[in-house]
């Protein structure tokens, strides 16, 4: 179906149009469009190269002509002579220009691109690429599609200088072939810096000469465990690692697309792999192994040793010849200070230095801010700036340290406010390992977590608490793919897109320029240029979102669904397959008892995905519910409504419809309102790893006015063992029945954490998803 067809069909053109050629369906967008009438025939057009293009420049050009050629059936020739005075497309060399602005202008004529560096005509191309069909971008050539531009007027430069993505291969390994497709596609979205995760606990990835068993040992770890089965192994020895050769082939690759690599290094933890190849560098002398799980390693490099500094420098000596860029991201983050506390080489050295805690930080922080400043001189020595995760502000930072905020926009903002440059990265946003979609029964196995594309677009870089000036310390935008649990390469893309493309247009984006309708209208246009390209994309966007509420006055819930546009929705509520023969929803759906809700929206030419929805028989579902204690602010979500919207999830606490206690109990009234009950039911999630924990004790009280209470019935919760498995579990307890007015529900967290976990010591979670009461 021709593309243009299939929007009109979907009511997805935008308001935006110009002529007859419909909407500019453009991500990121440009910062100024003028519409103009009419369109230009870009099939067969010359095309024109300024001969002061360099060569990088005229490489762009021409492929764009070849690809045309291509694409369109009829050859578009590029020439180096005398520009001509109009038509066809024109390349011409403007030095006035910023290095990442461009100017489009197309007339009826033909298109005239203006930049003054690579990377404005690599934007510039791009732009004319997505205003064309989406064939240009691969598969077989469309002669028959309207090959032709509308006439507009762009002057465009993005937002951020620094517009990143983070590709971790230490965890999981991916090869140069893989790198270089996921550079395309940065580039494709305009981004402009890859960060190269490229070491940590679970492999050493990046060959130095001087210290080969980094690679030879460093980069295989014995197995992998299982999912999040701690104590479980797969036993398959696992590596891989880039050879100096082939690093310097990713970087120049990435050069002739305007993309600056990074490489990060990390220091002085997650040093596991490096440690297992060179024990001496350690507190304890090991022996240590290649990590086969994930986490954070108590195992750092000692720094109280001289000889560990030499290896870092020698190893950033290496780094430094293979990678041109301006920073070198050292890492710093989850350093644990067990090891450092008890090693009489790190106290040593911390009296040596004078280093004194104080009523923030041990010592032992100030003296991890110590091989911080040591290491950046060493590298400011060379002509290279540092990055470090926002674990460099512990203590104190190094003088022209560039920190990444990832635990929040905090870290960015303390950094700004102390003059230092940041970039922003927070976890709850631009975490692509997390999952994209709330129901994650036919998802990729994954980390935890919920960034879906909306939450993506919807962040601000620049918070309203700074003011212009500390705002301009604000270099941009990064999200981070961590691989853990990422193995192939069809993994990687289904978590990149289309996320990437919500990504770019924060970063570069004036506030103005962003707007979701729009957005969203261009996306099935985006989809079709990656399925081109031969990429694998998630289709969750493209489905049915649902909003639960409680309506306490009818003591049911009422669901609303929505999607992209205005495809049509069609539901069940037995559990069939939604069909275009199904209801068509068409107002809010009254939900009373347990069910099983499926909508689907139907639209032609792009996958989506099934919603479901179970909804248990429960009759506390929509009663009033107050909050006694309150969970932590930010896993409160739709809590207390959603803790009897019928909904019992699944295995993701970042999703919405939990409610997260941490260390104080959880404590709920609800106004049965006369119905009989004699049962509580407390569904929980336990993830081990992320401190969350089910309950010590669950406790059913009942009262008639609400404020005095009498115990109905307790059970007791043995404390989770490390042998025992993570999962969904619930807990009921049971007693006679009774239909007085109010029921409280509590639950005892756990506090403190028992020994045997890293958190040890420390306030647990507890994660409640449905209070059901029969």
């Amino acid at each position: 179906m021709n593309r243009l067809f299939a929007l009109c069909a979907s009511g997805l053109l935008l308001a935006s149009c110009a002529g007859k050629t419909g909407s500019y369906e453009l991500i990121p967008y440009p910062n100024h469009l003028t519409p103009r009438a009419g369109e230009f025939a870009a099939a067969g057009a010359a095309v024109a190269c300024d001969e002061r293009l360099d060569e990088a420049s005229r490489a762009v050009v021409e492929e764009f002509a070849v690809r045309l050629s291509e694409a369109s059936g009829a050859e578009s020739a590029v020439t180096y002579e005398a520009l001509p005075a109009a038509g066809g497309f024109r390349f011409l060399m403007d030095e006035s220009l910023a290095p990442e602005r461009y100017r489009l202008d197309v007339t009826t004529d033909g298109a005239e691109v203006r930049a003054s560096s690579l990377r404005g005509f690599l934007y510039a191309v791009q732009t004319i690429k997505q205003l064309l069909p989406a064939a240009l971008y691969g598969g077989a050539p469309a002669v028959e599609s309207e090959w032709t531009l509308p006439c507009v007027e762009i002057d465009d430069a993005p937002r951020f200088g620094y517009r990143g993505l983070m590709l971790d291969v230490a965890r999981h390994f991916f090869d140069a072939v893989q790198v270089k497709k996921i550079i395309d596609l940065m580039a494709f979205h305009k981004l402009n810096t890859l960060h190269w995760h490229l070491t940590d606990d679970q492999g050493w990835r990046i060959e130095i000469k001087r210290y080969p068993r980094l690679t030879e040992y460093g980069s295989i770890r014995k197995g992998t465990v299982v999912k999040k089965n701690w104590d479980q192994y797969d036993g398959v020895p696992y590596g891989g690692y880039y050879t100096q050769e082939e690093i310097r082939d990713v970087v120049a690759y990435a050069a002739s697309r305007g993309i600056t690599v990074i490489p990060e290094i990390d220091l002085p933890g997650h040093m596991l792999a490096a440690l297992a190849c060179y024990p001496e560098l350690g507190c304890t002398g090991g022996p240590y192994e290649v990590w086969g799980r994930w986490g954070v390693a108590d195992e750092v490099l000692c720094v109280g040793k001289e000889k560990t500094f030499e290896f870092l420098e020698n190893v950033l000596l290496e780094v430094m010849e293979l990678f041109p860029s301006e920073y070198i991201h050292i890492g710093g983050d989850e350093c644990p200070k067990v090891r450092w506390e008890k090693c009489p080489v790190c106290q040593a050295k911390i009296r040596e230095l004078g280093i004194e805690g104080d009523d923030k930080h041990a010592a032992e922080y100030y003296l991890q801010s110590y091989v911080t400043a040591r290491v950046e001189k060493f590298l400011n020595e060379h002509g290279r700036r540092i990055i470090g995760w926002d674990e460099i502000l512990e203590g104190e930072l190094a003088p022209d340290a560039t920190v990444m905020s990832w635990r929040g926009s905090e870290g960015g903002i303390a950094a700004a406010r102390l003059g230092h440059d940041a970039i922003m990265t927070p976890t709850s946003h631009f975490y692509f390992d997390y999952y994209q979609a709330r129901d994650i029964e036919n998802e990729p196995f994954g980390i935890g977590g919920y960034v879906p594309v909306e939450k993506v677009y919807a962040y601000e870089p620049i918070p309203d608490t700074l003011s212009q000036e500390l705002g301009a310390h604000i270099l941009g935008v990064q999200a981070n793919l961590w691989a853990e649990y990422i193995k192939t390469p069809e993994h990687q893309e289904y978590m990149l897109l289309p996320r990437m493309a919500a990504l770019s247009e924060v970063q570069w984006c004036d506030r103005g320029s962003r707007e979701w309708t729009r957005f969203a209208g261009a996306l099935p246009h985006i989809v079709d240029i990656y399925e081109r390209m031969g990429y694998n994309y998630s289709p969750v966007v493209f489905g049915v979102n649902c909003r639960v509420r409680s309506l306490p006055e009818k003591k049911c819930v009422e669901v609303t669904l929505s999607t992209l546009g205005d495809a049509p929705i069609h539901y069940t509520l037995d559990g069939s397959e939604p069909t275009a023969e199904s209801p068509r929803y068409a107002a809010p759906i009254e939900i009373r008892k347990g069910c099983t809700l499926k909508a689907a929206a139907l639209r032609d030419g792009v996958r989506s995905r099934v919603l479901v929805r179970n909804f248990s028989d429960n009759k506390a579902m929509g009663h009033p519910v107050t909050l006694v204690t309150e969970p932590l602010g930010k896993y409160r979500f739709g809590a207390p409504e959603s803790l009897v919207d019928g909904i019992e999830s699944y295995f993701s606490y970042a999703n919405g419809d939990w409610a997260g206690w941490f260390g104080d109990p959880m404590v709920v009234d609800i106004d049965m309102a006369g119905a009989s009950y004699g049962e509580v039911r407390l569904g929980t999630l336990v993830l081990k790893d992320e401190d969350i924990f089910p309950p010590l004790t669950l406790v059913a009280s009942t009262s008639e006015d609400g404020e005095h209470f009498t115990e109905a019935g307790r059970i007791e919760i043995p404390m989770e063992t490390s042998a025992d498995p993570d999962a969904l579990k619930s807990y009921t307890v049971s007693f006679p029945e009774t239909s007085a007015r109010y029921l409280r529900v509590e639950a005892r967290t756990v506090n403190p954490i028992p020994e045997w976990h890293g958190a040890r010591g420390k306030k647990g979670f507890l994660f409640v998803d449905e209070i059901c009461v029969n």
